[in-house]
């Protein structure tokens, strides 16, 4: 059995929210970036004894957290050995805006990822863009590089839409997946 790690920062909770989506389909364990920005060394640990991690960090002002940045900066220690060479890496996001600039973080995660030589999967899933698509409908948002989630700046935790957070989970399956078959 693959070990999914789901390294994430989450500002208001909306992020969190993602992740536990992602770990509901991967069966991933949580792994939560603090408020300032750091990891326990267990927490380290579960990213060195990981098949697979997952990045996640809300986008704020086209990026991820500097939470979420000092994480990546302290990843140049197993960087430097490459300790994540080979492993699965994958992605998500969340901000208030329909586009809010989501790409931009994904893009971060993915280079992240390839200074740890790391293989990158994308979502796997076909956007929802026909005229009879909903916004709950699965990757309503079209991405294919992550999993991408618009919370209006005003809505709770558990507003967050359904459509969103189901294509987190599906998300999480698909990393799963070829987590299981790259390692075989």
């Amino acid at each position: 059995m693959s070990k999914i790690a789901i390294v994430f920062h989450s500002g208001y909770g909306h992020t969190r929210k993602m992740a536990e989506s992602v770990a509901a389909g991967s069966g991933g364990e949580l792994v939560a970036i603090d408020a300032e920005g750091n990891l326990t060394p267990e927490q380290w640990a579960t990213l060195h004894a990981a098949d697979a991690i997952v990045f996640g960090s809300p986008t704020y002002m086209g990026s991820v957290s500097w939470q979420f940045k000092k994480f990546a900066d302290a990843s140049s220690k197993p960087w430097f050995t490459q300790a994540w060479k080979d492993k699965i890496a994958a992605g998500f996001t969340n901000s208030a805006s329909m586009n809010g600039d989501k790409l931009s973080t994904l893009h971060y995660f993915f280079t992240l990822s390839q200074q740890h030589s790391m293989v990158w999967v994308g979502t796997g899933a076909m956007p929802s863009n026909a005229k009879a698509a909903g916004r709950n409908d699965l990757n309503y948002l079209g991405s294919m590089a992550g999993a991408i989630a618009a919370t209006p700046s005003d809505a709770s935790v558990d507003e967050m839409l359904p459509g969103d957070l189901e294509t987190a989970r599906r998300f999480g399956e698909r990393v799963t997946a070829v987590t299981a078959r790259f390692n075989k």
